[in-house]
């Protein structure tokens, strides 16, 4: 998986703790965040609302069916994009119908 570069900020005393963290553990400040972020988003991919909200975001054209596969695995995105596309297919069907 490649990497991309990304800037932001944050608070001065996180920095602080990041630095601290990464001169006891042996790492750099990257690795850090990168290691406390990847645990983030283990914790919150496991919890059912989380999952619920990121179909709702395919749902509705938010994110592209390679994210959702990333977030709720192969399989079930499969059945998700396939349940979108006879939910579209409808949604024309009927727009369709409401222009005769």
């Amino acid at each position: 998986m490649g990497s991309t570069r990304v800037n932001f900020r944050l608070p001065e005393e996180l920095i602080q703790k990041a630095d601290v963290a990464a001169e006891v553990s042996k790492k750099n400040r990257t690795e850090i965040v990168k290691e406390a972020l990847q645990e983030y988003l283990d914790d919150i991919e496991g919890d059912e609302k989380f999952k619920e909200a990121v179909v709702e975001l395919y749902l509705n054209d938010q994110i592209r069916f390679e994210v959702l596969k990333e977030f709720i695995g192969r399989q079930d995105a499969e059945s998700v994009r396939a349940s979108k596309t006879i939910l579209d297919q409808g949604e024309d069907l009927a727009d369709d119908l409401a222009g005769l």
